[in-house]
């Protein structure tokens, strides 16, 4: 259901209360891609060639991506996160960050990105605002991170990880999506990260989505197997984790200092807890990752739409926000265009 907007201004009111869906589950946090495009080609996400890029026109500017924040705000909204595409490929993202920082209400800016452009933009994100990061690594071997995101770059999100640790951004996520036959032999590599660094490692079940349907059934492990497979390592007991907005249940070795986490959209849903929705680059309110449910924000906001009528699309969005996502195992979602799009 893709709603259009632009009939419904003045239709709406505002609500009297802060953002809620019919399920009366509280909307409290907000995704917003900056951009669609990226600078890696991961099998999983994207063909090499890439896909058929969004019009520079067509992408929302800053300043209409903080009305937006304004108005969800003024709402209830409490805790932002810019994605992708891969987030840093847009110039002056510290810039954006220092404006949304700027408004009331907003306590959480987080960011989630590809690592490869971090270490260069760290610090001015952290003086800018931001507080928290989210980084994509699936291996550490430089020959699978080449043959994997078809791009080479390892060392360079291995920099970018220290970069966020020494800029003080806690807590620092590393988003893992495990693949049979392609990295699931360094789940035991991955979780030791946690035992030496105060570092949080989450393995994301593979999704299927147009770009990898037909691979990701004999790709798939659940997550229930990811944590098997770890305590064939040593004890690991359910932890509370560092906070934030994600899905992901944590577990802990003895005395680590990190945790590592399962993202479960496939064996163990999620939807029950949902609090969020999400901002497509081109300025549409997408109400579930996986589904046709989506309202026009950009036409509003090219023809002067204040905040409180912004407020009341908000609202009305909830109306249509469905209880839960349908995936299924080989189902592709042609919805999701990254795999940014996952995790808090």
């Amino acid at each position: 259901m893709v709603l259009e907007t632009i009939d419904l201004i003045g239709n709406l009111k505002p609500g009297d209360g802060l953002l809620a869906d019919a399920f009366r589950r509280p909307i409290t946090y907000l995704r917003i891609s900056v951009t669609d495009r990226c600078n890696l080609r991961c099998t999983y996400c994207m063909p090499e060639a890439g896909l058929p890029w969004i019009p520079k026109a067509e992408i929302l500017s800053f300043e209409e991506i903080e009305r937006v924040v304004r108005a969800a705000a003024s709402v209830g909204v409490r805790s932002l996160r810019l994605t992708g595409g891969e987030p840093l490929v847009r110039r002056g993202l510290a810039d954006l960050v220092a404006q949304l920082a700027a408004v009331e209400g907003i306590d959480d800016i987080a960011l989630s990105t590809n690592g490869l452009l971090l270490a260069e933009n760290v610090r001015e994100l952290a003086d800018a605002g931001l507080r928290r990061v989210n980084i994509s690594l699936d291996t550490l071997r430089a020959d699978r991170f080449e043959r994997i995101a078809r791009r080479p770059g390892l060392e360079r999100v291995l920099a970018g990880i220290e970069a966020a640790l020494a800029a003080g951004l806690a807590p620092v996520k590393i988003n893992c999506v495990v693949m049979r036959g392609q990295n699931d032999d360094e789940l035991a590599d991955f979780a030791a990260l946690t035992r030496e660094r105060p570092l949080f490692v989450r393995f994301i079940e593979v999704m299927p989505v147009v770009e990898n349907a037909a691979a990701q059934a004999g790709e798939y492990v659940s997550s229930d197997e990811i944590l098997a497979r770890l305590r064939t390592v040593d004890r690991l007991e359910p932890a509370p984790g560092p906070g934030g907005n994600g899905p992901a249940r944590y577990f802990a070795f003895p005395g680590a200092p990190g945790a590592v986490g399962v993202i479960s959209p496939l064996s163990h849903d999620y939807c029950e807890r949902c609090n969020r929705v999400r901002l497509t680059a081109d300025g549409r309110l997408r109400l579930c990752l996986f589904g046709d449910y989506e309202i026009d924000l950009r036409t509003p906001l090219r023809q002067g739409a204040a905040r409180d009528d912004l407020a009341a699309l908000l609202h009305g969005g909830m109306l249509i926000k469905p209880e839960r996502h349908h995936l299924r195992l080989g189902e592709a979602s042609s919805r999701m265009r990254a795999f940014s799009e996952i995790g808090g």
